[in-house]
C-alpha cells in the first residue's frame, strides 16, 4: 500500500535532496544583516556567525548561498555597481553637474554608506578582489554617466569636443569625495552649488 501511495501519479512530487529553493526573503534578510554588519564592526572584524545572528537565520543559510564573507560583500558591491546611477538629463551642463553631485551625496551619506564605504576602501588596499569590486561599484558607473553629461555638453555647444569624461568626473565628484569619505565632513549650506559651478567652469577652461 505505501508503495502504491508513493508512486501514484496524482501524488504530490518531493523536491529532489539539495534541490529546495533558496527563499528571497532569507536572503534579503542576509544581505541587510551584512550592510548592518559591515557598518557596525567592520569587514576584518566581520564573521558569517554574526551575519547570521543579525539576520535570524542559521550559518548553514548564508553558506548556501556564499561561501565566504569576501564572496557576500564582494556579490553585494557587485550588485550595488549593477544598479548604477541615474543618468540626468536636466537640459544644461550646470543642471546635470548639479543633479550627479545631488545623487552621489545622497549616496555617500547614507548612515550605512557612510559606515562601510571608508571600510572597504581600506580592504582594497590589501585585496585585490575588493578593489576591483569598489572600482566597479564607486568608479564604472559614475564613469558612464559622466561620458553622458560630457557628450550631451558637446552636443549643445556647451564643452568642446576635446573634454575627457575621466577628466570631468574627477573635477564634479572629486571634491565631494574627499570631503565625504576621506574628511568625514558634513556639507554647508550651498556646498553643491558651489562645487557644481566650480566644476563647469573647470571644464570650460
Amino acid at each position: 500500500m505505501l508503495l502504491c501511495m508513493t508512486t501514484d501519479p496524482r501524488s504530490p512530487r518531493r523536491a529532489p535532496a539539495g534541490a529546495a529553493v533558496l527563499r528571497e526573503d532569507v536572503t534579503d534578510a542576509i544581505r541587510a544583516a551584512v550592510f548592518e554588519e559591515l557598518a557596525a564592526v567592520g569587514f576584518a572584524r566581520m564573521s558569517i556567525e554574526g551575519i547570521a545572528r543579525r539576520a535570524g537565520v542559521g550559518k548553514t543559510a548564508v553558506y548556501r548561498r556564499w561561501k565566504s564573507k569576501l564572496s557576500l560583500v564582494l556579490d553585494l558591491v557587485s550588485a550595488f555597481a549593477a544598479q548604477g546611477l541615474p543618468a540626468p538629463a536636466t537640459g544644461s551642463l550646470y543642471g546635470d553637474v548639479r543633479a550627479l553631485l545631488e545623487v552621489a551625496a545622497r549616496a555617500l551619506r547614507h548612515p550605512v554608506a557612510s559606515q562601510v564605504i571608508p571600510d572597504l576602501l581600506v580592504e582594497s588596499a590589501r585585496n585585490p578582489e575588493i578593489s576591483d569590486a569598489i572600482k566597479a561599484a564607486l568608479l564604472d558607473g559614475q564613469r558612464g554617466v559622466a561620458a553622458l553629461i560630457v557628450r550631451e555638453a558637446v552636443a549643445r555647444g556647451e564643452l568642446p569636443e576635446s573634454t575627457d569624461p575621466d577628466r570631468a568626473l574627477d573635477v564634479i565628484v572629486g571634491p565631494l569625495y574627499w570631503r565625504l569619505v576621506v574628511v568625514r565632513g558634513g556639507l554647508p549650506e550651498g556646498y553643491l552649488d558651489e562645487v557644481a559651478r566650480g566644476a563647469v567652469a573647470a571644464l570650460r577652461a
